[in-house]
């Protein structure tokens, strides 16, 4: 009668460290979207500064490819901004992927205890 118990635990111990790895290499996916999301955030942002600062009559031109082409000021900003919000929007949608990730596999393991315990009660 052992044995079925024995075996149990070796298929749910094994399915834990399965989902955890998993966990691990998403949650490490998810650090390196969050990291490349908040240069890009940081660089809108020293652009939107450092072009706030120029006259509103200065020629602004955005790179596309291999050729430059002329935008307005309040163009680039709103493009900037634009930017800004789409990485901040990421990076929470992320974060709580990542928080959803860890809360599962503590449940998993939360479940693996309880299973030992109440084996060890009987």
């Amino acid at each position: 009668m052992a044995t079925p118990v024995d075996l149990e635990l070796k298929k749910a111990f094994s399915e834990l460290q399965v989902k955890v790895l998993d966990t691990q290499q998403k949650a490490k996916m998810a650090d390196l979207q969050i990291e490349q999301l908040s240069k890009v955030q940081k660089h809108a942002q020293l652009t939107h500064h450092e072009i706030s600062v120029l006259p509103d009559n200065t020629r602004l031109y955005e790179g596309v490819g291999r050729m430059f082409i002329l935008q307005s000021k309040e163009e680039i900003n709103n493009q900037l901004t634009d930017k800004q919000k789409t990485a901040d929007e990421k990076i929470k949608e992320l974060e709580q992927k990542k928080q959803y990730l860890e809360r599962s596999v503590k449940e998993a393991e939360d479940n693996i205890r309880e299973m030992l315990l109440s084996r060890r009660a009987t």
